[in-house]
């Protein structure tokens, strides 16, 4: 059943509203029907990528963790342990996940990568955001460490390293995307692997070869909070978030380029949409009762609701241009979602309402996969087949190294004087 429903906004409509309505929720009626009686099933995620999912990294490549000082990852969390609860708290989980893992070799001659615990997200306001400010000091300090302390650096200035990175815009080391790129990726990790939550195509802030990752949410907390599969949807299109940051874009045009305002401004009385400023107790709760949940960009193109999405079964509205999705190689995004423009926001209703009720349960089917859902988590202990896995998966898939990445006795590529002059000064834990 398709239906040719025009998208709401200023001029005329070929459809009244309230007719439009009933053809949506008579498509709602027969949607949830449909997802009743298939509320057990899921379907497998067919080609490469299902394989890629399904993929075990133990046996495949071996992992040496640095033993760095303390100050740069145990008293940086011990001095606040908000830490281990924001979207950025996947590099303290995938350390404590190496720590215990197969993969880890502590013979460092019998490694395939390095791996240097630096926690430099941990530095929060108040009011609990990172600030980055420090961080690209914190991690030329871990740098010149590893350098003095053993070879295994110098011998390829970090090309078998990799560093887990989940600011804003990753190495960039900034949140406001304007400063992240005058500022580009912190020049010592300019030949590692990066893992990173920020990814978008041809942006200088991600590196060809980097590992693009779901943000942290808190698994037990998400599952613990899980309702019937048979609860209908019965929220057309659902959002909690910020639509305006006045204190940051008092102006409004530069927060999420735009489009958030335009969410707000083009469906704040569209009886189709749930949306607002609040984040209420249920929101969690409120994701299950919805069929398509929108993920727009903010200051970065990535967002937990993208994982939200998935681990409730809500179909992600991707609004980010040129957005770089987690582990794409394994996950079907374009089967799973939906992806709209930033230009073409004021169309969202006719966009959704477009598609079909057959398309919708099918994408329904794929997020029901288990596999799908844990791959997007870092549950503590960890799962086979979670994120934890598919970034090892991603690291043995680069293997093996070539051999041109090591580099000759006494040779040098990296400029550690390079770098805006507040990156040269020495850190120290405050």
């Amino acid at each position: 059943m398709q239906m040719e429903v025009v998208g709401c906004g200023k001029g005329k409509k070929d459809m009244s509203l309230r007719g439009r309505f009933a053809v949506i929720f008579l498509a709602l009626t027969v949607l949830d029907v449909l997802l009743l009686v298939s509320a057990e099933e899921h379907e497998r995620i067919s080609g490469s990528a299902g394989d890629v999912l399904e993929d075990d990294p133990v046996g495949r490549l071996k992992v040496f963790i640095y033993e760095l000082p303390s100050k740069y990852n145990k008293q940086v969390l011990e001095k606040d342990s908000r830490c281990l609860t924001h979207m950025f708290a996947t590099e303290i989980f995938m350390h404590d996940f190496l720590l215990a893992s197969a993969v880890r070799t502590l013979n460092p001659a019998e490694a395939d990568w390095f791996y240097t615990p630096v926690y430099s997200t941990c530095d929060l306001t108040p009011n609990g955001l990172p600030l980055p400010f420090k961080s690209p000091q914190m991690m030329r300090s871990a740098i010149e460490y590893i350098s003095n302390q053993w070879p295994f650096w110098n011998r390829t200035e970090g090309a078998d390293h990799f560093f887990v990175v989940p600011h804003d815009f990753g190495a960039c080391f900034h949140y406001q995307e304007e400063k992240a790129i005058e500022r580009g990726i912190l020049p010592l990790l300019q030949r590692a692997t990066l893992v990173q939550t920020f990814g978008q195509s041809y942006h200088v802030c991600l590196k060809e070869g980097s590992i693009v990752v779901p943000p942290y949410c808190p698994p037990q907390k998400m599952q613990s909070r899980i309702i019937p599969a048979s609860t209908p949807r019965s929220i057309f299109v659902y959002f909690r978030g910020l639509f305006y940051d006045i204190g940051n874009d008092p102006e409004g045009g530069y927060y999420a380029r735009g489009a958030r305002a335009s969410v707000w401004e083009n469906f704040k009385n569209n009886p189709l949409f749930d949306i607002s400023t609040e984040h209420p107790v249920t929101y969690y709760e409120d994701m299950q009762r919805a069929v398509f949940c929108l993920c727009p960009l903010g200051w970065a193109p990535w967002s937990p609701r993208l994982v939200e999405g998935v681990i409730f079964g809500c179909i992600p509205v991707i609004i980010a241009d040129d957005i770089v999705l987690p582990f794409a190689d394994a996950i079907p995004w374009e089967e799973i979602g939906v992806f709209v423009a930033e230009k073409d926001v004021p169309n969202l209703d006719t966009i959704l309402t477009s598609i079909s009720p057959e398309v919708v349960l099918k994408k329904q089917r794929l997020l029901a996969n288990p596999a799908m859902k844990q791959a997007m988590l870092f549950p503590q202990p960890a799962q086979p087949g979670d994120a934890f896995h598919q970034i090892l998966n991603g690291l043995a898939r680069k293997l093996p190294h070539d051999k041109t990445i090591y580099l000759e006795p006494g040779h040098s590529v990296l400029n550690w004087t390079s770098g805006p002059p507040g990156d040269l000064k020495p850190w120290k834990l405050s």
